[in-house]
C-alpha cells in the first residue's frame, strides 16, 4: 500500500514529469514493451518521492535568489527611467531646456557618483552618531507620516467648542502698568519700607532713588520675571500707593499706576486663527497616535541612575504607555 500513497503525494506536488516518473511500474507479466524499456531506462532511486521533493527545492531556491539578487542586491545599482526623469527637471529649471544626450549621460555619472558613496557611506556606517544625519532621516520617517494624517470634517460647531476650550489663548488678559523706586545703596527691606514712607509722605525720598516703568504687563510675565507672590500683591494694591513687595530675587518699592481690565474675545473676528490652530492640534495628535503605534513594536528600556527620580518617573512613564519598558 506504500506505493500508491507515494503516487497520491507526487500527483498533488509535482509537475506531470516527475508524478510519470513517481508512478510505480506493474510487475505483471504482461507488462507493455514500452513500459518495460521505461522501467530499465529510469533506476528505482530516480523514482524515489523525496528526490523530487529535493529537485523541486532547489529550483525553488535558484529561482529565488536570481529574483531577489536582480531586485534587492546592495551590490546592484539600477539608474531607472525615474532618475532620467528628476535629472531632466533639475536641468530645464537652472537651464531652461531638457539635457541632450550628452548632458543627461553626465547626470547620470553624479547621479551614480552620488548613490556609490551614499552606499559605501551606509556601509562603513558613517550616518552612526551624526545628529545632522538622524534628524533628516527623522524628517523623512515624520514626512511618511503627515502623508496618511487626515483631517476629520469640521464646522463651526466644533470650532466653536475648540474656542471656548482653549479661551485663555484668545482673551485679552489683564494688563499693569507699575513703578519701582531703586535704591542705589542699602536694598535691604528696612531700607525700602523707609523710602516707601517718604514716597507716600510725598516728602523727598524720591530723590536718593531711581524709577524703573514697567507698562502692560499681563499677569503671566509677572509671575515668570517676580513669582507668583509678587504678581497677587501687586494685582491687590491700590493704585497710586507705593508698596514694598518680596520677590523671587528680594525686596522691591513698587506702586501701581493702572490696571487694564481683561478683554474677552469673541469667535467671528478669529474665526480663521482658531481654525488653523484647531488644524495644527488635530495633525499634532494624529501624528503623536501614529509615532506611539509604531513605538508599540519597540522594547523601551530606560537606565536609570541611582537617585535619579527624573529618570526614574520617565521610566515609569513609558512602562505606562507602552508596557514594554524596563529599567
Amino acid at each position: 500500500m506504500a506505493a500508491p500513497n507515494c503516487t497520491l503525494i507526487c500527483t498533488l506536488t509535482c509537475p506531470p514529469f516527475l508524478t510519470a516518473m513517481s508512478t510505480p511500474l506493474s510487475t505483471s507479466k504482461t507488462l507493455h514493451p514500452a513500459a518495460s524499456r521505461a522501467g530499465k531506462t529510469w533506476p528505482a532511486w530516480l523514482r524515489e518521492p523525496l528526490l523530487h521533493f529535493v529537485v523541486l527545492g532547489g529550483l525553488l531556491f535558484v529561482a529565488d535568489h536570481f529574483l531577489n539578487e536582480r531586485s534587492d542586491d546592495p551590490r546592484t545599482i539600477v539608474v531607472g527611467a525615474e532618475v532620467d526623469a528628476e535629472a531632466r527637471q533639475v536641468f530645464k529649471a537652472s537651464r531652461g531646456q531638457d539635457p541632450n544626450p550628452k548632458e543627461l549621460a553626465a547626470l547620470r555619472q553624479v547621479w551614480l557618483d552620488n548613490e556609490v558613496l551614499y552606499r559605501e557611506g551606509l556601509a562603513l556606517q558613517v550616518d552612526k552618531g551624526d545628529t545632522a544625519i538622524r534628524e533628516r532621516v527623522i524628517f523623512k520617517a515624520l514626512s511618511v507620516i503627515d502623508a496618511n494624517v487626515k483631517l476629520p470634517a469640521f464646522d463651526d460647531t466644533l470650532l466653536r467648542a475648540w474656542f471656548e476650550a482653549h479661551r485663555s489663548k484668545y482673551d485679552a488678559p489683564a494688563r499693569y502698568d507699575f513703578q519701582e523706586a531703586v535704591l542705589a545703596g542699602d536694598t535691604s527691606e528696612a531700607a525700602l519700607r523707609g523710602l516707601v514712607d517718604s514716597l507716600n509722605a510725598a516728602t523727598q525720598g524720591d530723590a536718593k532713588a531711581g524709577l524703573r516703568v514697567f507698562n502692560g504687563r499681563p499677569h503671566a510675565n509677572l509671575v515668570q520675571s517676580y513669582g507668583a507672590p509678587f504678581a497677587a500683591a501687586l494685582e491687590a494694591a491700590t493704585p497710586g500707593e507705593w508698596r514694598v513687595l518680596s520677590a523671587r530675587d528680594g525686596w522691591h518699592a513698587v506702586r501701581l499706576a493702572l490696571v487694564t481690565p481683561a478683554q474677552p474675545a469673541t469667535f467671528e473676528p478669529l474665526r480663521g486663527v482658531v481654525q488653523q490652530d484647531w488644524t495644527d492640534a488635530t495633525l499634532a495628535g494624529q501624528r503623536s497616535a501614529a509615532v506611539r503605534t509604531l513605538a508599540g513594536k519597540y522594547k523601551v528600556k530606560v537606565e536609570t541612575v541611582r537617585d535619579d527620580p527624573a529618570r526614574a518617573d520617565v521610566a515609569k512613564a513609558d512602562t505606562t504607555k507602552t508596557g514594554a519598558a524596563t529599567p
